[in-house]
């Protein structure tokens, strides 16, 4: 790094990606990717006629994509944000909302760490219980902003509606995010709650069930005077922060749900029926309502059945952190790349 960059930017830790290797060609079970193209409306939508307006900048109000998901999800436009990627809405609520601090999951998602030591906003991380839930009696605050991805990541264990009501009610001064990546995987939303608590922000992305990652389109859905809070910083940061291209298929995703709900319930049976091989080999699983499992055997550690599948093509995710150094996440894939998988690691566990 240079000697110009700020001392406290010198010290983060940052966010590690997964991996996204071109040596060779990878079944990629490492970041929860999905395993099916977009729907056929979205290649459609991204046309020579798109591409040649790729000239003019974007809409920054979105009215088009902000009112389909509303039409969607049966709230109002304003009730809708828009961003770059799930991310972004994240970052700009630790920006926004963390006055007194905030607080999540000692083992969630790595980037609300990265974000507050980011914005040096002081921070809880709250342990998980010895059998890796939340639980939501920890998360009664004193005006911290909470976040809570649910599915959370790496687990994919979920907490309840009324759960999430119950910390809703026990943090009337505090915004409580709810990140929703994985919600269309088994979860139940909380969005519907917005209606009657002005503190929820609920996050979703169109990268995982609705096959965009690449694309890097996310949303919230919050009460509108939270919506008018984001908007503000988005305005004072990228007016035009989802391109052209990227707002038509997000518009074409909305509108092909069905196809994506389909998809949903393909990698649900995939889902299953690993858990179930896995299980067979003797692995403890967690049960997951996410496309992804964290799963570990006491017949090989994590690190070593990671490094194994790599050498035989296939990448899953190993995290490093003590009490989960003996998991592995593993995205759900097609159901034929599921069978590769536990085909190969049968033969690794065989010692073949």
């Amino acid at each position: 790094m240079s000697r110009f960059l700020k001392d406290r930017y010198s010290k983060l830790e940052v966010y590690t990606p997964g991996e996204q290797p071109r040596d060779k060609k990878y079944i990629k079970l490492n970041t929860n990717e999905s395993p099916f193209p977009p729907s056929k409306g979205v290649i459609k939508a991204v046309n020579k006629s798109e591409v040649k307006d790729l000239r003019l900048y974007s809409d920054p109000t979105g009215t088009a994509l902000k009112t389909a998901l509303a039409e969607l999800h049966n709230v109002k436009r304003e009730n809708i944000f828009l961003s770059n990627g799930s991310d972004d809405i994240l970052n700009f609520s630790f920006m926004a909302f963390t006055e007194k601090g905030a607080m999540f999951p000692e083992i969630s998602y790595g980037f609300y760490e990265v974000f507050a030591e980011l914005h040096g906003i002081e921070s809880v991380k709250v342990p998980l219980k010895d059998d890796f839930s939340i639980d939501p009696k920890d998360y009664i605050g004193d005006g911290r902003m909470i976040v809570i991805a649910n599915p959370n990541a790496p687990t994919g264990l979920c907490l309840s509606v009324e759960e999430i009501e119950g910390i809703l009610k026990q943090n009337p001064d505090s915004v409580v995010v709810i990140d929703e990546a994985y919600v269309d995987f088994g979860g139940q939303s909380c969005y519907p709650l917005i209606k009657t608590y002005k503190n929820l922000l609920v996050v979703q992305t169109f990268s995982k069930s609705r096959s965009m990652a690449g694309a890097r389109l996310g949303f919230s859905i919050a009460d509108e005077e939270l919506i008018a809070d984001l908007e503000r910083i988005k305005y004072s940061t990228n007016p035009y922060n989802i391109n052209r291209l990227t707002t038509a298929a997000g518009v074409a995703a909305v509108k092909d749900n069905d196809y994506y709900i389909k998809n949903c319930q393909k990698i649900i049976a995939a889902r299953d029926y690993t858990t179930r091989e896995l299980e067979a080999l003797g692995f403890f699983v967690i049960p997951s309502k996410a496309n992804f499992i964290f799963a570990k055997s006491d017949k090989i550690g994590g690190e070593d059945l990671y490094l194994k599948l790599k050498e035989n093509g296939i990448l899953v995710r190993h995290f490093t952190k003590e009490k989960i150094k003996d998991f592995n996440r593993i995205t759900v894939g097609s159901q034929k790349e599921m069978e590769a998988f536990i085909k190969v690691t049968k033969q690794i566990l065989e010692g073949k």
